[in-house]
């Protein structure tokens, strides 16, 4: 199964692993892609539940004033941005590009006041432009290492655990998204996590 959901990101230039930036031991990054929706306030009430700090990767399509932003950053979290509407960036222009990834970034930073330091493109799709862009607006570009593959397992959520925790190394980066299947599993994830003896970081 690691084979399967390990994401193998040859290109150093994004942080897959957070020993890229300091080094950690026995130390993991849970990232959350897709919101803010629905599904939100449960992932937050099982993190503050389990004390568990996590990074949110947002679309500003979804995103406005009344989502509980406040909570999400006062709660230890990070906000990064997805872009605005979640568009295959290597199928656009520069300039439209550049929109997507602005946009998201002015919106969420006008409403939370918080700079976004952050950026994951959406699908993990990049190009040379992307990445002119991303060092333009002084954005830190981050995939993942571990794809929960949890968007596939609606009907096998306990699959989702395995994905995740079987190949957990220092300093993984997991991919999760705000999906109801997530949110059932997350409890499970992080303390089978805990019992392979790691914890978790922003």
């Amino acid at each position: 199964m690691t084979d399967q959901v390990v994401y193998d990101l040859q290109d150093d230039r994004w942080l897959t692993n957070r020993n890229q930036l300091t080094p950690t031991r026995k130390k993991v990054v849970l990232t959350f892609d897709d919101g803010p929706g629905r599904h939100l306030i449960r992932i937050l009430d099982i993190l503050a539940e389990r004390e568990a700090p996590a990074m949110f990767f947002w679309l500003t399509r979804t995103f406005y004033e009344a989502r509980p932003w406040e909570r999400v950053i006062d709660e230890g979290h990070i906000i990064g941005s997805h872009s605005h509407k979640h568009q295959n960036l290597c199928k656009l222009t520069r300039e439209q590009q550049y929109k997507q990834i602005k946009t998201s970034v002015k919106q969420l930073e006008a409403v939370t006041g918080e700079t976004i330091r952050h950026f994951r493109p959406p699908f993990g799709q990049f190009n040379e432009e992307t990445m002119d862009i991303l060092e333009e607006l002084s954005l830190l570009p981050v995939m993942w290492e571990i794809s929960s593959y949890d968007w596939q397992l609606k009907e096998q959520p306990e699959k989702i655990n395995d994905n995740v925790v079987s190949p957990i190394k220092d300093g993984s980066i997991i991919l999760l998204h705000e999906l109801p299947q997530t949110a059932a599993v997350l409890p499970d994830i992080i303390d089978e996590v805990r019992k392979k003896g790691f914890d978790f970081i922003v």
